[in-house]
């Protein structure tokens, strides 16, 4: 039997039955979304009962894709942790990763400098010093990640972020006794000829420590004058004085935590002496580049060097994180010094002019 409707009623008809299908339509895809539980109304964002329907959420961002350069002057068990669980993170993201110590990634930068532009989208240093020149070069790009928040106000700035704590302490002999307490005693006379110290040059936590002793009225450079008056020899690296101690080249040094504790567990003989001054402690920052091919690859890279994820896995291998509410790095024996990197900036050229007239090249 067919039924004829007037027009007033067919209108209303049809009118419910576009309702139904742009509905139905809003929810088409590759699967169908489940329905919203009907136990309890939709709750808005003030927290009481929403009168409307609820928001429909942001769609995700687009997931990163493509290839980014990160230079780098990190551990390589650090840095290719982090790296690791970055890319299982974003598959859609290759990591070139050129890793060296200070020295290198400083060279290399310089020479590309000169030669048309640094190709990297990322650098992860060392010290505050070096990021901040080429902070003041224009290289750097303004951006701060959302876990940065509970960052110590000196370890971030508008281009960097700190990511991992260094910390420089005593080394010394396992059976040397007295240890050294403090760094004045490293000028002992009992210890002529037989203390090591890092290259500045070379090592980027070096560095850091020269901005601070050159600045604090008690050291200056009359210590590392007096260093080099009692025989104290400058080597390359933090590992080199932590090897020379616990070979018996030397019978004490300066180098980092994570060098001497690193040392002691595979059964080295050397011991870590926590300055009774306090160590001196410098964050170790990432800072993406202006230039970058692949900006939102380079953010979401610094984002997961700062995520829970990031900072844990930096603390698994052995250091202290960057964001203190994160668990399981090594732990702080004592004071920690925290150089005012702020106040030598600038002078980067003139502290290593002025080590170098006082220990030759």
């Amino acid at each position: 039997m067919f039924t004829m409707f007037t027009r007033p009623v067919a209108s209303l008809f049809v009118a419910s039955l576009i309702t139904v299908l742009v509905a139905g339509c809003a929810g088409s895809g590759s699967s169908v979304a489940p329905s919203l539980p009907t136990s309890a109304p939709p709750v808005a964002a003030s927290g009481a009962a929403a009168t409307s329907a609820p928001p429909i959420a942001p769609t995700d961002a687009p997931e990163v894709t493509g290839t980014i350069t990160l230079y780098s002057t990190v551990t390589a068990a650090t840095v290719e942790a982090v790296v690791a669980g970055y890319q299982a993170a974003h598959p859609g993201v290759k990591v070139d990763l050129f890793r060296a110590p200070t020295g290198e990634v400083t060279a290399r930068i310089a020479a590309e400098q000169r030669s048309g532009g640094v190709k990297a989208d990322l650098f992860w240093l060392s010290d505050p010093l070096s990021v901040q020149q080429y902070d003041a070069d224009g290289l750097l790009a303004a951006y701060t990640p959302a876990d940065a928040a509970t960052l110590a106000p000196g370890d971030q700035a508008p281009t960097y972020t700190g990511t991992r704590l260094l910390s420089m302490v005593i080394v010394a002999g396992a059976d040397l006794a007295p240890a050294p307490a403090d760094w004045s005693d490293l000028t002992a006379p009992s210890l002529v000829d037989a203390v090591a110290i890092p290259d500045p040059g070379f090592a980027g936590s070096a560095f850091g420590l020269l901005g601070h002793f050159a600045q604090d009225p008690a050291y200056g450079f009359g210590f590392y004058e007096r260093l080099k008056d009692n025989g104290a020899v400058v080597v390359k690296s933090p590992d080199e004085v932590t090897t020379g101690v616990a070979e018996g080249r030397f019978k004490a040094g300066i180098t980092l935590d994570f060098s001497a504790r690193s040392a002691i567990a595979k059964g080295s003989p050397v011991q870590l002496v926590w300055p009774t001054s306090g160590s001196v402690t410098m964050a170790s920052p990432i800072a993406a580049l202006a230039a970058s091919d692949n900006a939102a690859a380079a953010r979401s890279f610094i984002d997961f060097v700062l995520s829970d994820e990031g900072q844990s896995r930096i603390a698994e291998t052995g250091w202290q994180p960057a964001r203190p509410e994160i668990a399981g790095g090594p732990p702080i024996e004592g004071l920690q010094v925290r150089p005012d990197f702020a106040a030598a900036f600038g002078r980067q050229d003139e502290l290593l002019a002025d080590f170098r007239a006082i220990f030759g090249e």
